[in-house]
């Protein structure tokens, strides 16, 4: 099941300039956090197909910088007035500031369909501050919220709870046997 959350908005950062003045930059990054989907049996090349995985791509951070360049200088006469302005061409470049970034991380697959399993999380959420409310049940918005602000510190900006998260809350049991290829029993 894909999941997708809210895709991101671009903020253009700006400033006025003259011909005369420094070259203008403007840096479009996303305001919003990355879309991140969650799939089972959909992964990285080595993904275990039983397993559900959070996909994280955050989009490069492109830069454009535009530039007045003066192809002719202005003809001024001796007492100081201009006889013929000077001319200008704007040159704008492009380049990429941060690379795109593509993320997979584990993540429990009843984390985004089951009702007691949500309201347990939003439970582990309240008891560390982070949600307010009763627990619904519901992955809505104040869910995700919670989950990113606990997810935030540790690396992962991301509101599709990992399952490192989950164990980390108490949610999801840990077999280290499991987890180093053995057989756990």
């Amino acid at each position: 099941m894909r999941t997708p959350l809210p895709a991101l908005g671009l903020v253009a950062l700006a400033a006025c300039t003259s011909a005369s003045d420094a070259p203008f930059s403007a840096v479009i990054a996303p305001f919003s956090a990355p879309e991140v989907s969650v799939s089972r049996g959909i992964g990285p090349p080595d993904a275990d197909p039983d397993a559900c995985y959070g996909h994280q791509v955050t989009p490069a951070v492109i830069e454009t910088i535009t530039d007045q360049v003066m192809i002719q200088p202005p003809q001024i006469a001796s007492d100081g007035s201009v006889l013929e302005p000077g001319i200008y061409v704007t040159e704008t470049q492009q380049r990429i500031v941060e690379e795109r970034r593509e993320l997979w991380f584990e993540t429990p697959c009843a984390a985004e369909t089951d009702p007691a399993f949500i309201a347990s999380l939003q439970r582990a959420l309240a008891a560390r501050g982070l949600y307010r409310g009763a627990p619904t049940g519901v992955m809505d918005r104040r869910t995700r919220r919670a989950i990113r602000d606990y997810q935030a510190p540790q690396g992962l900006d991301s509101a599709v709870l990992s399952l490192a998260a989950a164990q980390q809350l108490g949610l999801a049991l840990w077999d280290p046997d499991l987890a180093a290829g053995g057989t756990g029993g």
